[in-house]
């Protein structure tokens, strides 16, 4: 059973102050706990159901600890409205020094402040392969509990480095192809593309920062085919990001 404790805990780290200070965060529904248990990353509390531990009982390692609850627990200690399966606090994992190598391709975020349209970048990053994606100071944080839900468990495979975006970008002038999205950019469906150098995606309503502006080396766009305004910044991403792995078999 869930003690009150531990249920006070659970419900602190939904605020970043207590995630840093604790350095652990939430992960929520069977999803996330599978890819949770099959990751390197530590595991301070699991909480499972008994069907989730008949189900998935090859991934729990000898010396992993964990307690049986029920799902109206899980429901209440959690922000899921439904989860029929587990609820676990990891630890936050220290990241290697940041390094980029000129033949990777590198997603930087500037400003994207909407932690679902984070969560479901990592997702995209994961899928091509990405390892590692840049985010401005004032982006969401990587370890909010929606973040962490949107990324369907890529969260364990993708870094997340957060940096002066502007610096980091000044450090690599000249030296690595930095792309960056914009109505006013070139069609990119006219490019010919190698998964290399960084692609810069600005703020969902205000775009890229002058300041970000000023270090790219190419701006780049979606031709739009019909009416729509706009498109959302982690379905841009995707498209972008698609469009960089087209030469590659």
């Amino acid at each position: 059973m869930l003690s009150k404790a531990v249920s006070k805990y659970i419900n602190s780290l939904q605020i970043k102050k207590y995630r840093n200070l604790h350095q652990t965060f939430v992960v929520e529904g069977a999803k996330s706990v599978r890819e949770l248990l099959a990751s390197d990353l530590e595991i301070e509390k699991l909480f499972i159901t008994e069907d989730f531990l008949q189900k998935h009982t090859n991934l729990f390692r000898k010396s992993l600890e964990y307690e049986l609850v029920t799902e109206n627990q899980l429901v209440q200690a959690g922000t899921y409205e439904s989860n029929n399966a587990g609820l676990a606090i990891a630890r936050m994992k220290t990241l290697p020094k940041l390094a980029v190598k000129p033949t990777e391709l590198v997603i930087a975020l500037d400003d994207i402040r909407d932690p679902g349209n984070l969560g479901t970048i990592i997702r995209i990053a994961d899928w091509y392969g990405i390892k590692k994606i840049i985010c401005s100071e004032t982006c969401a944080d990587f370890y909010n509990p929606k973040v962490i839900a949107s990324t369907m468990g890529s969260f364990t495979r993708v870094a997340a480095y957060y940096v002066n975006l502007p610096e980091f970008l000044s450090s690599f002038s000249g030296e690595f192809k930095i792309y960056g999205a914009a109505m006013e950019g070139e069609n990119i469906h006219k490019l010919n593309l190698k998964p290399e150098g960084v692609l810069v995606m600005g703020n969902e309503a205000n775009g890229l920062r002058p300041e970000t502006r000023k270090f790219l080396t190419s701006l780049i766009k979606i031709p739009a085919f019909g009416n729509a305004e706009s498109l959302n910044v982690a379905t841009a991403t995707a498209i972008l990001t698609d469009n960089f792995f087209r030469q590659v078999s």
